[in-house]
């Protein structure tokens, strides 16, 4: 909020990142340690429920704050919450220090990032579970980025329009994360991952290849994409987080998480190769990057069933 130049406030927001990412990677590793894994779905479904909540309500609350307050607004609100959370962190959540592991003196042993690392690289099950997190990002964020465009430019929607696209897809994702957890945990999370992907398959293929249509279809079409991808990412993270031991699940989940944000980076590049430009200004070959999309989730499906759960 006080960066005076770009190069400070680029370095806030390098600084801000790398913990971020760590606290994310941290709140699925408590819920993981906490929570049975017979109940482990539902608690997942509503932590990601928060996540979309967040991101939801964020964007529009931060344009609001900068036009009414001024740029820095948004980042003192986010200073001011985070401080608040550090709070309740510090004085509601109990100290979950059961399962660190000990020295032969009795003291809490913590294991150097090398021995982390190759712990995670010796063990076949958790290195199928960092390719199972590549795939499945592969399979829903080369789809992502280009969605708003692809309504503006092929389908003819205005700015507006995509606003309540995004609005009614995040709306109905908060609603329904929930039950995809439940569900989960009553009929096993291998296969409500797999009927989600299935139904994720098709409503990938629509939204890629979707002709222009009216507003109510469009937003149809999209909505049930936003459902069904962010759907199955609940049963997916709770077996992720079932493939290790509780005194590995940090590290392991952290790793996960780098894992996880070099998938984000390598959709976008993949989607920007795929996707070309028509010379009426139209996108082209969207299609193909639905293709891709639907090859990476049909092998998600097929690591999903190789997972070995050990707790």
């Amino acid at each position: 909020a006080a960066a005076p130049t770009f190069e400070i406030l680029l370095a806030a927001r390098a600084l801000t990142g790398a913990f971020g990412g760590t606290l994310g990677a941290l709140v699925l590793a408590i819920v993981g340690d906490v929570v049975p894994y017979e109940r482990r779905g539902a608690a997942m479904g509503q932590i990601m429920t928060a996540f979309s909540a967040a991101s939801i309500a964020g964007v529009p609350a931060g344009i609001y704050l900068a036009g009414h307050f001024g740029l820095s607004a948004p980042f003192l609100t986010v200073g001011s919450v985070s401080a608040v959370g550090l709070l309740l962190a510090w004085y509601v959540l109990p100290p979950l220090r059961s399962h660190l592991q000990r020295d032969a003196s009795g003291q809490h042993f913590h294991a150097s990032p090398a021995q982390v690392i190759r712990t995670v690289s010796q063990d076949g099950n958790q290195r199928l579970a960092l390719l199972f997190t590549l795939v499945l990002m592969l399979g829903h964020f080369t789809i992502i980025p280009f969605i708003a465009p692809y309504m503006q430019l092929n389908i003819g929607m205005t700015n507006n329009q995509v606003g309540l696209l995004y609005a009614i897809g995040g709306t109905v994702t908060v609603i329904c994360l929930p039950l995809f957890g439940k569900l989960s945990d009553r009929y096993g999370h291998v296969l409500i991952f797999s009927l989600a992907s299935v139904a994720a398959l098709a409503s990938i293929f629509t939204i890629t290849n979707l002709p222009p249509v009216g507003l109510v279809l469009a937003l149809v079409a999209s909505s049930s994409f936003f459902l069904v991808a962010s759907g199955r990412s609940v049963p997916a993270t709770t077996m992720v987080t079932s493939v290790v031991k509780p005194e590995n699940r940090g590290s392991f989940m952290s790793i996960r998480q780098s894992v996880n944000e070099a998938g984000l980076a390598l959709s976008s590049f993949v989607a920007g190769l795929l996707i070309v430009e028509q010379p009426d200004g139209r996108l082209g070959d969207y299609h193909l990057v639905g293709y891709f999309a639907i090859g990476m989730s049909i092998l998600a499906m097929f690591l999903a069933r190789r997972l070995r759960m050990v707790d």
